[in-house]
């Protein structure tokens, strides 16, 4: 597990929540962003880039709708949403 998955993970073994989610997406959506910076034509992994952006903002909104204070926390960990 990475080390934002870390910081927002709700106890030792958990792998599954919505927030660690919202950490590991938001890796690979950095990652990808730098990707794409250098490979503008590579459409496979825009394609990618966009569904991860979609199924994190849906887990974001899930976590704003039900669990507000887990929503704030992750949002200011990982330095999302300005």
């Amino acid at each position: 597990m990475s080390k934002k998955a870390k910081e927002v993970a709700i106890h030792d073994k958990d792998t599954g929540s919505s927030e660690v989610q919202i950490a590991l997406l938001t890796e690979k959506i950095e990652t990808l962003s730098k990707h794409m910076n250098l490979f503008k034509k590579d459409k496979h992994s825009s394609v990618g880039l966009l569904k991860a952006v979609n199924k994190r903002k849906k887990l974001l909104d899930y976590l704003k709708k039900n669990k507000l204070e887990a929503y704030k926390d992750v949002i200011s960990k990982l330095n999302i949403r300005k």
